[in-house]
């Protein structure tokens, strides 16, 4: 039940919170590649908060505002995460950009679904993308991982890569059927 009106809720108090802190995570970054406990701690505590304003959302109810919020405090801070990451060079820019082409897309999308009333909630493969987005980043983060097994944080960014261009593909092929059922539905005018 999605109620439109309200805003300050405590599931949005969480969003809010977790999108004006991701600078602060960018900032705890190291650059020196080696990961750090501090910056590793303080991405959990982050990812953390997503399924926790999630829970108190499927409790208390769900608003538009919510719906908006939590994508975009995901995004902030997945995709600021990872760009931090590529200015460190511990991520390369190429896979990076590609999650961000598909997020700006889908986002663009979402706007303009919503504009004609149309809701498109996250695909279960999207939030696969997202969980394993948050991994890559925490593997790079996470002192043990940054040095001796680049190989898991690795893994886990193409991977996500792909979960990124299915579950774009995904959305856009469900905008497609959408697209041709309201206009095969729309009544011809004869002239």
């Amino acid at each position: 039940m999605v109620e439109s009106n309200q805003l300050a809720t405590w599931a949005n108090a969480v969003t809010v919170g977790r999108l004006l802190l991701s600078p602060l995570m960018f900032w705890v970054i190291p650059d020196d590649n080696q990961g750090s406990w501090i910056s590793f701690v303080f991405w959990f505590v982050l990812c953390s908060s997503d399924g926790v304003d999630g829970y108190i959302a499927r409790r208390h109810g769900t608003t538009s505002a919510g719906a908006f919020l939590d994508p975009l405090a995901d995004k902030v801070l997945v995709l600021g995460a990872m760009f931090t990451l590529v200015s460190t060079e511990v991520f390369w820019v190429v896979p990076v950009l590609i999650i961000a082409a598909r997020e700006i897309i889908i986002s663009i999308y979402r706007v303009l679904a919503s504009g004609q009333g149309i809701s498109v909630p996250a695909t279960k493969l999207a939030k696969y993308k997202t969980l394993c987005q948050q991994f890559a980043v925490a593997f790079a983060l996470f002192p043990i991982t940054a040095i001796d097994a680049t190989w898991t944080w690795t893994v886990l960014l193409y991977v996500s890569v792909v979960l990124a261009l299915v579950s774009g593909a995904q959305y856009l092929f469900r905008a497609r059927q959408l697209a041709t059922a309201q206009s095969s539905a729309s009544p011809v005018v004869a002239n």
